[in-house]
């Protein structure tokens, strides 16, 4: 049980950073409702999944490629940048949308496989696993298949756990304050993607230059 718990807290501190996972499923609440923000969450959670099996395998071997480290700076910092100018581009089209009009509702699959994209091109996730998650979650279990099941599982469920605190805060927020409410979450999603955008590619320059 402490295992299963060891992993719920590791996974909680990983989506309490205000990564691009969560501010897509706060917009994706505040346009399409609270269901279609659970789909992308559940779809990240099993991105994050997978990066905590492989961390489990030794991921910070693979962060020694320079390869992979190009990959990882150019390909993150590129992606955050296309989701600012998409964020803002949002917040111009929420100005001039009459009340109460929403655009189509994309389907399930569409709504996971984003969550599960975002998640896997994350850069902020991708060095949490490198730089913290990976010794701590080496560290957790004992080797044994029960033990990183155990630690797997409550992983898992501490990811579902937050997207459900994400979708209900957001709809909530969105209820409360309507349209000026959902703008406002554009322009600082646009604002915080391009601040992520400058640290990566920054920290990108530095690292690999």
């Amino acid at each position: 049980m402490d295992t299963f718990f060891t992993g719920f807290l590791l996974s909680l501190s990983l989506c309490l950073d205000i990564g691009i996972v969560n501010v897509a499923m706060i917009d994706v609440t505040l346009k399409y409702g609270r269901k279609a923000a659970l789909w992308m969450g559940f779809g990240s959670c099993f991105g994050d999944l997978a990066y905590a099996i492989l961390a489990l395998a030794g991921m910070s071997f693979l962060l020694q490629f320079a390869w992979v480290q190009w990959l990882t700076w150019l390909g993150g910092g590129s992606l955050l940048l296309y989701l600012a100018f998409k964020m803002a581009r949002e917040a111009l089209r929420d100005a001039s949308r009459a009340e109460g009009e929403h655009p189509a509702l994309p389907s399930r699959r569409h709504l996971f496989s984003r969550g599960l994209t975002l998640a896997m091109a994350s850069p902020t996730s991708i060095l949490w696993f490198a730089a913290v998650g990976g010794t701590l979650i080496a560290q957790a279990t004992d080797g044994t298949l029960l033990s990183t099941i155990d630690f797997l599982s409550g992983f898992f469920l501490g990811g579902v756990a937050w997207t459900v605190f994400i979708a209900l805060a957001a709809h909530h927020g969105g209820q409360t304050m309507g349209a000026r409410f959902k703008q406002g979450c554009h322009i600082m999603s646009a604002l915080l993607y391009v601040y992520f955008a400058i640290i990566v590619i920054r920290n990108g320059y530095h690292a690999l230059l």
